[in-house]
């Protein structure tokens, strides 16, 4: 008879946590042990340098064991967690520029970063297509929104990682970029017939099935495949189609259980054991300790009651040993900084994209520069550029007074003043702009500094980055000043 402790033993095995702080503590060590945890996701909030962090996920591996598995959201654009080492540049970045090679050096660069910071696990690339301008989530993080092109630059991307010995998981399986619905707040619907998912959001993840070692779920429903389950907890999706159809062989993980789509319908304990019998190898239990001790107890019940097998989980485990084994948790030394952010610089530079034909203000002109007072986190990509770093980036070029607005929806353009500076809107959110903005902001040059669509709300021309890091306000500079031809080409409809 296998006691509750053991059942727990097993059940932990199952599941990934996160937790707060910048030090692993007693009591969260006491509770890896105790449950015999092995996988964790480290947030923003777990980092604060390089030394701190490696130090970290030291401790994380003598508490865990060696076929630990620390995994990190280091995607590039505005979703890395690492801010500190050379910055990627977002998928549609890369698909802008429409370069394999590209693509492949920027995942190795990647991975030669996260790997010396103590992580074997990445969860990126993004196979999502971004085929709705109004998806308030994915956008730039998709390669584009052709499927053969984007999963052919994901891949590459990939290979580039793996080569670097950090295992990827592409998302969010079956496909996140046809919502208007961010599932971290609520669960989003995806009602399509069967064939255009399998000629579109489905397409990417088969081409990339044979090669990624790992997939994670998306919290939607997809009627057509599944009325009633949102992916996350459907046989019929995860089992019958991924595992038996395509013929997976690599580990299905569920994203966050914490997340409203889920937590708020179902409960963290029930949604989890619904998943891993759906066909999930592996829970992502972020939430709390209490969440985690729920998820935990109701896991270890199912054990007992016969609802998960013994042997069932007895596959699950094999395959994440598997690939903690092929991926071993194994920091390198990083030398290649400067190598590695020349390769990031050359992304975001090629990835420049021009919408409307943009002029160039005369060198040492006068230029007022709007833009946001506040930049937030949306909980999924980090904080956006600050209105003064741009309007300093700016002053090595031109002579800047910076307007900052509150509220999109009620600055009043018509108030600025008419004396003849040019004036370039600067925009740090991925919130697409609402009527008002739409209908009465004339900026000289807009310069879209994270979601590119919102180019298509501003009636002016635009210069496009696909996200906010400093080699996009580099790039806009090496523009501004004539030395650098913007040749990206927006790899999403609505842009010719």
């Amino acid at each position: 008879m296998t006691t509750q402790n053991e059942l727990r033993k097993i059940a932990g095995q199952l599941i990934m946590i996160r937790f707060p702080g910048t030090v692993l503590d007693a009591a969260t060590a006491e509770f890896l042990k105790a449950n015999s945890i092995r996988a964790v996701c480290l947030f923003r909030g777990n980092m604060s340098d390089s030394e701190q962090l490696a130090k970290l996920t030291a401790d994380l591996r003598a508490v865990m064991g060696p076929d630990s598995l620390i995994a990190i959201d280091q995607e590039g654009g505005a979703v890395v967690r690492s801010t500190w080492v050379p910055a990627p540049p977002a998928a549609m970045g890369l698909g802008a520029a429409d370069d394999n090679d590209l693509a492949y050096r920027t995942g190795a660069a990647v991975a030669r970063a996260v790997k010396a910071l103590g992580f074997n696990w990445n969860f990126a690339p993004v196979l999502d297509l971004n085929n709705n301008p109004h998806n308030p989530v994915i956008a730039e993080r998709s390669f584009g929104a052709e499927p053969a092109r984007a999963a052919e630059l994901a891949m590459a991307w990939m290979a580039g990682s793996h080569a670097e010995g950090v295992a990827c998981c592409v998302k969010h399986f079956p496909g996140h970029g046809d919502t208007s619905v961010d599932s971290h707040r609520d669960l989003p619907t995806v009602d399509k017939p069967v064939e255009e998912l399998n000629r579109l959001e489905l397409a990417p993840f088969r081409i990339a099935s044979g090669a990624a070692p790992a997939m994670m779920t998306a919290h939607i429903v997809y009627p057509t495949l599944d009325p009633e389950n949102p992916a996350t907890m459907s046989r019929r999706i995860l089992n019958d189609l991924l595992r038996k159809e395509w013929e997976y062989k690599g580990i299905i993980i569920t994203d966050g259980m914490d997340m409203h789509a889920i937590a708020g319908r179902y409960g963290v304990g029930n949604a989890a054991v619904r998943a891993l019998t759906a066909g999930a190898d592996m829970v992502m239990a972020l939430g709390t300790t209490e969440t985690q001790e729920e998820t935990l107890n109701a896991i270890a019940a199912a054990l007992e009651s016969g609802a998960l097998t013994q042997q069932e989980v007895q596959v699950r485990l094999d395959r994440l040993s598997s690939l903690a084994r092929a991926y071993p948790c194994k920091p390198r030394s990083y030398k290649e900084d400067a190598a590695d952010r020349a390769v990031m610089a050359e992304g975001w530079r090629r990835s420049l994209t021009a919408y409307g034909a943009p002029q160039r203000p005369a060198a040492g002109a006068k230029v007022r520069l709007i833009a946001r007072q506040d930049v937030v986190s949306d909980g999924v990509s980090e904080a956006g550029v600050p209105a003064a770093v741009v309007a300093e980036s700016l002053r090595k070029l031109y002579d800047v007074e910076l307007v900052t607005f509150a509220d999109a929806d009620t600055f009043d353009w018509s108030a600025l003043p008419q004396d003849g500076r040019f004036t370039m809107l600067a925009s740090t959110s991925r919130l697409r702009y609402g009527e008002h903005a739409r209908g009465t902001w004339r900026p000289d040059l807009h310069l879209a500094l994270w979601n590119p669509y919102q180019a298509l709300d501003i009636q002016a021309p635009a210069l496009m980055t696909y996200g906010f890091a400093q080699p996009a306000l580099d790039a806009i500079n090496a523009w501004l000043s004539g030395e650098l031809q913007a040749t990206g080409n927006a790899p999403v409809p609505g842009f010719a």
